[in-house]
């Protein structure tokens, strides 16, 4: 077990880590946080929308379109609110002007949104065009910056207002971008939103599959055995992808179509991350049984965080962290989760995600109100918080007996 931590700890953390902190991933990780304003609140009018009570649906029923229209007009800009949250946040990482690098990566991304006749489109401005986003954002914002560097911009004279004197700096990149942009566009005839959609189609894919599921959970239960927050360090690549499946369940509830992904966001942090990555509230509850009067105290300072998701009381304090014990427990039981969340969506026992909600939502609340009132989902959540103590309990036994031994041998005050 020493020698698995150390190969965790000396081989694969050090180029997660890497490639977490590159500046481009905490670009899109920081710059997509701008879209979850939007898309809680479409979520609230979907879910009050179809709140499963005969009165208060046939209530609104006269009503459903003007509802929808709140869910399309929230759902539909994701990729809008995207391109100008990671172009404002990488120009900032280069101590540029944010607001300058948001909107040339807007200019950038609404080219890309022309038709074959030249016309503009909103058909990608939804989730689907997430991707072409990320990319248009960071080639703009290069180009900013490149110009920045070789200083091929114009400088206004000492007094004029930042605001005016910014517009001018960026004249030159905008130039630059959007003759870049629309020679591949208009000219070309190149659709760069198709391009982009089936190059990144296998990872869309893949994470709506069990195996790449999978293998996302376990990278974040590993990099949080290492002291490592897992969660943060994957969502630079993660998050564009369960975002944009969580706006197309959205679209497809509110419409009465058939729900397209399992994993959309909601999936990992409500239906395995049962009171935080780990599932650690059921070892809180455990705690809360305890013989240990350490583990007890524990159980009861991490019991009102662990019910709104966060967990680090646990993790830091039993501790999780570089305990080869507990981290068998750790990594185990969200794959458990994800295996069995993912079969009993998938045979249509419980509905996936189709509302984004706060992740900090606690477990049977939160799944109900994100699978749009499938009363399933709570049944389910139940039944995964039995599962998690019955895989905890064994190791929890055995680091409790270690406790109580060490309780024995402290002097009595």
């Amino acid at each position: 077990m020493n020698k698995m931590m150390d190969w965790i700890q000396d081989k694969l953390m050090p180029p997660l880590i890497k490639v977490a902190n590159l500046r481009y991933l905490v670009a899109i990780r920081n710059g997509l946080v701008v879209t979850l304003p939007a898309i809680i609140s479409g979520s609230v009018f979907l879910i009050v929308g179809n709140i499963p009570i005969d009165a208060w649906t046939n209530f609104l029923e006269p009503y459903q379109g003007m509802i929808n229209a709140a869910v399309n007009a929230s759902f539909g800009i994701i990729s809008l609110l995207g391109v100008v949250g990671i172009g404002y946040e990488l120009a900032k990482s280069y101590d540029l002007s944010g607001i300058s690098g948001g909107g040339l990566a807007l200019m950038a991304f609404i080219i890309t949104q022309l038709t074959n006749d030249f016309e503009l489109s909103a058909v990608g401005f939804d989730s689907t065009g997430l991707f072409t986003a990320i990319i248009s954002a960071i080639v703009a914002v290069e180009i900013y910056h490149l110009c920045i560097v070789k200083n091929w911009v114009i400088h206004l004279p000492e007094g004029v207002p930042p605001a005016v004197g910014n517009s001018f700096v960026a004249l030159v990149p905008a130039f630059l971008t959007l003759i870049l942009f629309w020679i591949v566009r208009v000219p070309f005839h190149f659709n760069i939103n198709a391009f982009i959609q089936y190059i990144f189609s296998p990872l869309l894919f893949a994470l709506n599959t069990l195996p790449g599921i999978l293998v996302y959970t376990l990278l974040v239960s590993l990099l949080w055995c290492a002291g490592i927050h897992g969660d943060m360090t994957l969502e630079g690549v993660a998050d564009p992808v369960f975002i944009q499946f969580v706006s197309a369940n959205a679209l497809a509830y509110a419409n009465h179509t058939p729900i397209p992904y399992i994993t959309a966001s909601g999936f990992s942090s409500l239906f395995v991350n049962v009171g935080g990555t780990g599932a650690t509230l059921t070892l809180v509850f455990l705690m809360l049984r305890s013989r240990s009067k350490t583990y007890k105290q524990l159980g009861k300072i991490s019991l009102p965080s662990a019910i709104f998701e966060i967990n680090e009381p646990v993790i830091f304090g039993f501790p999780i962290i570089m305990n080869p014990l507990m981290m068998i427990p750790f990594v185990l039981v969200p794959l458990v989760l994800t295996t069995t969340s993912f079969l009993v969506m998938s045979i249509g026992w419980v509905n996936p995600p189709v509302a984004q909600i706060p992740w900090t939502m606690p477990p049977i609340i939160g799944p109900l109100m994100a699978t749009g009132w499938d009363w399933r989902a709570t049944i389910w959540s139940a039944i995964e918080i039995v599962i998690a103590i019955v895989l905890y309990l064994p190791f929890f036994r055995v680091a409790e007996k270690q406790m109580l031994a060490t309780e024995k041998e402290e002097p009595s005050e």
